[in-house]
């Protein structure tokens, strides 16, 4: 595993969107009804290999040089739903933020800049083209920010052990999704006024938009399963302590307010404290 695979890939969190088969146009239409009736469909490790596959040149390819025709499939009340990698598109977006993430010194290293120079060159070509383009995809690296969580309750919450280890996650309809972020941010509006969860939140809400009102949105806590044992994950009910939060600022209970938050905030510093120490 190179360097930059160490620090950017494994331990992420994912938002995903599952569009049902009538939403894409045709070709994909079509494309991805024939794929959805694999049976060999590749499942996260394989996306996460395949990401990690890219990073092993010498140079490093920054972004892959083809668009993934992979996705991920799932069945939501009978109907075929499409998650699209769109690996690409991801690596373009990921790009932007790595000078946030890294030191200068480290991203160079991981990247040399002639490599990302290129990427951003190739991906502005790529916008002029495609200027609509957005990922069914968010990722978010040693952490899920506190307003995914806002899209969902804790009766949807999944904990099972899967083929690939252990899988916690969330599914809930894009109108809960949605009618969820909206009543978030009424109380958020109303008790804080303004700051940067109000402010992720409402680019949640704007990204859900785009898609079809039938689809389905999961929150997959992905490689940060293997970060914490078994049994803090089992204790793990993150999207209730931020439903309850919401709940109490809403009552005006600043004090059970604090608990939730404080519940939360313990609860990820442990994950905090394993990425400063790698």
């Amino acid at each position: 595993m190179t360097l930059a695979s160490s620090v950017i890939v494994p331990y992420a969190a994912y938002l995903r969107v599952y569009e049902p088969l009538a939403a894409f146009p045709e070709p994909e239409r079509s494309h991805w009804a024939r794929y959805a009736k694999r049976d060999d469909l590749p499942g996260a490790q394989d996306e996460l290999r395949r990401s990690l596959a890219d990073l092993l040149p010498v140079p490093p390819v920054a972004v892959p040089v083809h668009e993934s025709a992979d996705a991920f499939v799932a069945l939501v009340d009978g109907v075929t739903c499409v998650c699209p990698w769109r690996t690409r598109l991801r690596g373009w977006l990921a790009l932007e933020e790595l000078p946030e993430r890294l030191p200068g010194l480290l991203l160079d290293a991981a990247l040399p800049p002639v490599v990302r120079r290129q990427a951003v060159a190739d991906f502005e070509r790529w916008l002029e083209r495609n200027p609509d383009a957005r990922p069914w995809i968010r990722s978010a690296t040693w952490h899920v920010p506190v307003r995914w969580f806002v899209l969902f309750g804790d009766e949807e919450r999944e904990f099972t052990k899967g083929d690939d280890g252990l899988i916690l996650r969330y599914r809930t309809p894009m109108v809960q999704a949605r009618r969820r972020v909206a009543r978030g941010l009424k109380v958020l509006k109303e008790s804080l006024g303004e700051g940067p969860l109000i402010d992720g939140l409402v680019d949640v809400g704007r990204w859900l938009e785009e898609f079809h009102p039938r689809s389905l949105v999961e929150l997959d806590y992905g490689g940060l399963v293997h970060t914490l044992p078994a049994g803090r994950l089992e204790e793990d009910h993150s999207a209730a302590d931020v439903a309850e939060g919401l709940a109490a600022l809403r009552d005006g209970d600043g004090e059970r307010a604090g608990s939730a938050y404080e519940r939360l905030t313990d609860r990820w510093s442990v994950i905090r404290g394993r990425q400063n120490a790698s």
